[in-house]
């Protein structure tokens, strides 16, 4: 009888060390689970930061860009720059033309890059729906028309034509604005596009760009 009490304590003993070896474990995997959270949330919480913060210095430096003045650019009074629509051609008073009268059909200037001239006309009605005209001449090297035409095929409100009676070998227009930049990598396109692409100096904001003349 006293062996079998025995042999029941022992087991009861036992079973009562197996219960907390589990427990312990129980809570060991607790403590871990609740460690690894942390750390995971911590540094989401930290990635998430970091990409706030990149995404807000970016907009800082968008704004900054759109406030500061483009260097070497010419300006044309808007409001002295005609706005009616005409069948005939126009006399422009620069080259290429940054605003005037002009035929009531836009040029599609979607990201559109065209390969010959296209009619002035058309093309300053698409700057008055606040688009960016890219212009070259026989002058500008095949790598420079290569990487603005990329920039341009990414931008909406925005087109490229070559204009070979230019005087700067690269320009950039928009409404009542213009510049003449050295090379495709020049700061200065990234400025004006950030700018004027549908800029404050737009005549029409938001009207349309599709749906006009192609080539």
């Amino acid at each position: 009888m006293a062996s079998n009490k025995t042999a029941n304590a022992s087991r009861k003993a036992r079973i009562e060390e197996m219960r907390r070896a589990e427990q312990s474990r129980e809570r060991r995997n607790r403590l871990i689970t609740i460690v690894i959270s942390t750390v995971v949330v911590a540094g989401l919480v930290g990635f998430g930061s970091y990409v706030f913060l990149q995404e807000s210095e970016k907009k800082e430096k968008a704004t900054a860009q759109a406030k500061a003045p483009v260097k070497g650019e010419k300006s044309w009074d808007a409001k002295k720059l005609g706005r009616d629509h005409v069948t005939e051609d126009v006399s422009y008073p620069m080259t290429p033309p940054v605003g005037g009268d002009h035929h009531q059909v836009w040029m599609n200037c979607d990201r559109d890059v065209y390969k010959k001239e296209i009619p002035k006309v058309n093309a300053v009605h698409s700057l008055e729906h606040g688009a960016v005209w890219v212009t070259y001449n026989d002058k500008a090297s095949d790598a420079d028309v290569e990487k603005l035409a990329e920039k341009v095929g990414k931008t909406s409100y925005s087109m490229m034509s070559p204009v070979k009676d230019q005087t700067g070998a690269l320009m950039l227009s928009a409404w009542g604005k213009q510049v003449t930049v050295d090379s495709a990598a020049d700061p200065r396109v990234d400025q004006f596009f950030t700018k004027y692409v549908q800029g404050p100096q737009t005549p029409e904001p938001g009207a349309a760009c599709t749906g006009g003349m192609g080539q």
